[in-house]
């Protein structure tokens, strides 16, 4: 008889989102009648811009004629594209970043999990808590966390994030291989300023450490000293993979594009003390586990950096901040004790009269009918707060915060 992984059996049973969707729509058949805002998963509402959509028309008539027709192309993502982001997204802003060092892909969730491939499982593991589950959980299937213990991995490093220490995560009293950082962060929403990042690169080049840095809402920062990313700081290449993604920026939640930064700069130890290179090995892997993102959702993502794109797209991500600040400002006027939404496109709050997570959810659903995410599902650190997304229309966004703040009247 075949076995498994093992390590997939000590997940728990339902991914945190899979939880939420059960929940609402559970309440939703018992009350079909309710009007359930949505402001949980962090899914776009407003549609592709008009130059991505232009692109990708194209792009699709390029598949129509012999002469353009794109079959496989290069699992590393086009030129046309890599060249954008380099020139775009760092070379524009001092940053020396070349094409080969960029990887195009599918979404920066696929590439903040597979980048596991390339490690030992003894590595030591920090993340912060809360944090996006994909970095834990993926691994735990990677055989990186141990037992789940109290809510508690038992070989993860946790950092803990909350109200107490201004969501500013310490550097960890014990050694640490891994590093996960995403800044603006999900779910707090809250940013590191430059001289608390360059503490995590200054960190990691004492240690030998490697920081996974994602950047996946770097287009919404709006604080000066809040860095877009993280190789603005001195001597991040050489220990820093950065994942960034067209998904929140551009609205291609549904289109999948997204890329990561691997600099020739960065090196790792093989069990024999030599130096290997991580670039090299990335490479190596997407060349034998991915096809490459499609030609069409490449040629929408390069539209993105044309005058046209950047105008839209930059559009969009203000019309979002615009719900971030409404929803602020609206639920403080309301009681409540309100978090980020400044530099992300989240707001993360602190669940009133001492209920969980998951009181505050079922209360939030049951008497507002708006629907959001638990906090402790982020992490044992998120037990009493609670996320609401921006990604959502102005028109909804005000019927929620009005909702929300009749509710805690009563």
């Amino acid at each position: 008889m075949f076995k498994i992984n093992d390590n997939f059996t000590k997940l728990p049973e339902s991914y945190l989102f899979s939880e939420v969707a059960r929940r609402i729509n559970a309440f939703k058949d018992a009350h079909p009648e309710a009007d359930i805002i949505r402001m949980g998963i962090g899914d776009v509402t407003k549609p592709l811009c008009p130059a991505a959509i232009e692109a990708m028309h194209k792009a699709v008539d390029d598949e129509s004629h012999a002469e353009t027709f794109h079959g496989y192309g290069p699992e590393q993502g086009y030129a046309f594209l890599r060249d954008a982001i380099s020139n775009y997204d760092y070379k524009a802003h001092g940053i020396d970043i070349e094409p080969d060092e960029i990887f195009v892909s599918d979404g920066a969730k696929s590439d903040t999990g597979n980048i596991g491939d390339l490690l030992d499982a003894d590595n030591v593991v920090a993340l912060t808590d809360p944090v996006y589950p994909v970095y834990a959980d993926t691994n735990v299937m990677a055989g990186r966390a141990g037992e789940l213990v109290d809510g508690s991995w038992s070989r993860l490093v946790y950092l803990p994030v909350s109200a107490s220490n201004n969501f500013e995560p310490q550097l960890s009293e014990r050694h640490v291989d891994v590093i996960y950082l995403c800044y603006p962060n999900n779910p707090t929403g809250t940013a590191l300023t430059r001289s608390q990042l360059q503490k995590w690169v200054d960190y990691a080049r004492r240690e030998g450490a490697l920081i996974m840095f994602d950047s996946a809402y770097e287009a919404f920062i709006h604080t000066a000293d809040v860095p877009h990313s993280i190789y603005e700081l001195p001597g991040a290449k050489e220990v820093a993979i950065e994942f960034r993604s067209f998904s929140k920026t551009a609205g291609f939640t549904g289109v999948r594009c997204g890329y990561t930064v691997v600099p020739k700069a960065l090196k790792a130890f093989d069990a024999a003390g030599k130096h290997v290179s991580m670039n090299r090995l990335w490479n190596r892997r997407q060349c034998t586990k991915f096809n490459g993102a499609s030609y069409i959702s490449q040629r929408g993502a390069s539209a993105i950096f044309t005058p046209e794109g950047r105008r839209q797209s930059t559009e969009a991500v203000e019309y979002y901040m615009e719900n971030a600040r409404m929803m602020r400002e609206g639920l403080r006027e309301a009681g409540f004790e309100v978090y980020g939404g400044v530099d992300a496109p989240y707001v993360w709050l602190r669940t009133p009269d001492n209920m969980t997570s998951w009181e505050f959810f079922d209360w939030l659903l049951t008497e507002a009918n708006v629907a959001g995410t638990p906090g402790s599902g982020f992490g044992p650190a998120g037990e009493g707060y609670f996320r609401l997304t921006a990604f959502n229309t102005h028109e909804n966004t005000r019927a929620a915060i009005a909702r929300i703040a009749a509710a805690r009247k009563k």
